[in-house]
């Protein structure tokens, strides 16, 4: 006797239309067609073993015939407004692609785009944007944003790292820190500008956002040097006409002429390899004159790894976005009270990327460039 599935397919008229356009479409994967037909034998009251007869059906169709009733429940359930899951990895694996690799003309995807292709090459008939998107969220896949990076250039990255990364946990050449020992993070933030808007902001009303005017003039700038204290939150700085040599050496000064830094066994300065801290001769320079100074370089292009780089985002969006400011007097004036303000309300930054991760990265990129 022919099994009889206890479940019934019943279609809509709709429904109905969309299987019989998809049972049509030579263009869609072979699997999807059969499916469609499937569905539509089904809905016509067929049994399991009539449906495999009909089709002819051989390999993964032919199994039908000895399958479980319960195939029929889940076509139903992959009919429209449904999709395999095999459609899902598909979509996904394409919106990890660049849509160069599929010979678009765009620099990235949208739950749009990623829609109007997959219907265009045939891997569905339709689908829509926010179903992609819901697709793509369960596995955080977001490839309409983009973020910037540097590729590792430094033949020593990994030690030159490491030493940072073991200093944020208080540890030097595999040896705890001590409590007289600190460890700072500078540089310069270089062409902090003063512009004076040609109409006065206005402050933001209900229903409206603070209103800035386009057009200003140009005030001048300083050179912003900062030092701050990773484990402490103890912040030091200063605005320069320009950076150099001196300007650095200045901030150096500031630091270590005052407790606890002046009487510490050792102080470490974690700086970029700038023209004013690069290379063996700062590091004689600035030993010479405090021989309980350590001067540690961070890998080139990796400023990533400088906490104060981190501090220097606050400073941007918090004092200098929008830029408002009648001289170049104003800007120095309020970059040194947001020091003070910072120091009050601030705690060290969660600093999470240990030297396991800098492990795991280096590998991941090794074998991406493989």
């Amino acid at each position: 006797m022919p099994r009889k599935s206890p479940y019934e397919v019943s279609l809509s008229a709709t429904e109905e239309r969309e299987l019989r356009r998809r049972a049509a479409k030579y263009t869609l994967p072979y699997f999807q067609v059969v499916r469609a037909k499937m569905v539509l034998l089904a809905a016509q009251g067929l049994s399991n073993d009539e449906i495999a007869a009909k089709l002819s059906a051989s390999g993964e169709s032919a199994s039908l015939k000895n399958a479980s009733p319960v195939w029929k429940n889940a076509l139903v359930r992959d009919g429209p407004g449904h999709f395999p899951p095999e459609l899902v990895v598909q979509v996904k694996a394409i919106a990890c692609e660049l849509p160069a690799t599929h010979d678009l003309p765009l620099s990235r995807w949208s739950t749009a785009d990623l829609a109007q292709y997959v219907s265009r090459s045939g891997l569905v008939a339709q689908v829509s944007g926010s179903t992609i998107w819901r697709w793509l969220h369960e596995d955080a896949i977001r490839p309409w944003q983009h973020r910037t990076w540097i590729f590792p250039r430094d033949p020593d990255f990994a030690p030159k790292a490491g030493r940072i990364l073991d200093l944020y946990e208080r540890r030097w050449n595999g040896q705890a820190l001590r409590d007289d020992e600190f460890v700072i993070s500078a540089d310069e933030k270089i062409s902090v500008q003063a512009r004076s808007r040609k109409h006065p902001t206005e402050a933001c009303q209900p229903g409206n956002s603070m209103r800035i005017e386009h057009e200003y003039e140009r005030c001048g700038a300083w050179a912003y040097l900062a030092a701050l204290d990773v484990h402490h939150v103890r912040l030091f700085g200063r605005c320069e006409a320009k950076d150099g040599i001196a300007p650095f050496d200045r901030l150096v000064d500031q630091v270590m002429t005052r407790p606890p830094y002046d009487e510490a066994r050792r102080v470490f300065w974690i700086v970029d390899n700038g023209s004013a801290h690069r290379g063996c001769r700062a590091v004689a320079r600035l030993q010479g004159r405090y021989p309980r100074l350590v001067l540690v370089h961070g890998p080139v292009h990796a400023s990533w790894l400088n906490q104060i780089e981190i501090y220097f985002s606050i400073v941007q969006r918090k004092v200098l976005t929008p830029n408002d400011f009648p001289n170049l007097n104003a800007v120095a004036e309020r970059l040194l009270e947001f020091q003070r303000y910072y120091e009050s309300i601030a705690k060290p930054f969660e600093w999470k990327f240990t030297r396991k991760d800098l492990t795991q990265l280096l590998s991941r990129i090794k074998s991406a460039a493989a």
